[in-house]
């Protein structure tokens, strides 16, 4: 068995977040409680709407004015809303090292616009991958079958030669039930044990 491509999940994985950070970030923004944001993004579900690809920035953007009564600048509620990540610094290595390999890179992420542009603008990561699969564009989150189907569709191989790996259990379970080979994130040198027993070594 080869591996041929690797997919990667966002955060927690190539990126560290943190949501409590956002909830802050547009809490002191629009001055509510930390806990009326965290119910109007998460509790209600209007971040995995995002993140689904059923409601846009703007339409996002128009809830919360009207929620809030006050007019919010779109790009101070984007910051707001986006400025929670920082890099996994030892996961650049891994990736260079499949890249010289020559094995195809492909993100695989539950994610919203808002927060792979602010990506893109900050970090270099997401420049490393071949291809994105992304929850707003599949219009599915892990772990429904679609984005999988999705993903599989980009992966230029057979399932049984990709390797995927997410810090979600109940991802990578899904993931290997579609015969991929999957296996959870927690670390980086355990990453590369993992891709060691599949015969990649770096």
């Amino acid at each position: 068995m080869t591996i041929k491509t690797c997919f990667f999940d966002m955060g927690n994985v190539l990126v560290f977040f943190s949501h409590e950070r956002m909830c802050q970030n547009i809490a002191e923004l629009c001055g509510w409680s930390f806990p009326q944001t965290k119910t109007f993004l998460l509790e209600e579900g209007r971040q995995w709407k995002l993140e689904r690809g059923d409601i846009s920035e703007e339409e996002f953007h128009a809830e919360f004015c009207e929620a809030t009564a006050r007019k919010i600048d779109i790009d101070q509620l984007r910051h707001a809303a986006a400025d929670i990540f920082w890099l996994n610094d030892s996961i650049i290595p891994v990736l260079h090292g499949l890249k010289n390999a020559g094995i195809r890179l492909v993100l695989l992420s539950n994610t919203s616009i808002t927060h792979v542009r602010f990506i893109e603008r900050h970090f270099d990561v997401l420049r490393l991958m071949d291809d994105r699969v992304t929850s707003f564009e599949a219009r599915a989150l892990k772990p429904e079958d679609r984005i999988f189907e999705v993903a599989l569709s980009k992966a230029q191989c057979e399932p049984s030669e990709c390797f995927y790996t997410d810090d979600i259990e109940a991802y990578i379970l899904k993931g290997a039930s579609f015969a991929i080979n999957a296996s959870i994130y927690t670390t980086t040198p355990l990453l590369l044990t993992a891709l060691r027993e599949l015969g990649v070594s770096l």
